[in-house]
Formats: structure tokens, sequence, C-alpha cells
């Protein structure tokens, strides 16, 4: 699966997307978040604050499953003016 990365998450990561390996059966969006948060501990301290897409729509439970092929993007809070 691909990750994408806006704006500060970006910035954590040191690049703009990430590729993820999924097993077949999936994952859910909160076992991901942990997982990233592991991996990439500057990116960990900004997921609580941050929305997250799957596919172009917005995740409002962590439960959904995240399947091999999928997109999904982490939002973190910005600013523009």
């Amino acid at each position: 699966m691909r990750i994408k990365l806006f704006a500060t998450a970006r910035t954590a990561v040191g690049r703009p997307r990430l590729d993820w390996p999924v097993p077949p059966e999936g994952l859910s969006a909160n076992d991901l978040l942990r997982a990233l948060a592991a991996k990439y501990p500057a990116l960990g301290r900004l997921l609580s604050t941050s929305r997250f897409y799957l596919d172009g729509e917005p995740i409002t439970h962590r439960t959904v499953r995240v399947k091999p092929g999928a997109e999904f993007s982490v939002h973190p809070p910005y600013g523009g003016g």
C-alpha cells in the first residue's frame, strides 16, 4: 500500500510517501498507525492530532481495515494564510 504524507508529517519522515507492506487480510488503521509511530517516532508525535484518509475517504473509525493496494493519507494540522 502507499502512504501519502502531508505538511509536518512529510518533514517528520523526510519524504512525501512510503510504500508499506500489508498482509493479504489487511490490518486495522490503528495497527498501521502504531507501526508507523514505532518506525518513525517524530511522526508518531503528530498522529494523535492528524486526520487520515483511505482511498480519498475520511477515516472515522480506526478499526477500518487497510488492504494491500490501498492509499492511506496522513494530514497533520496545518494552516495557511
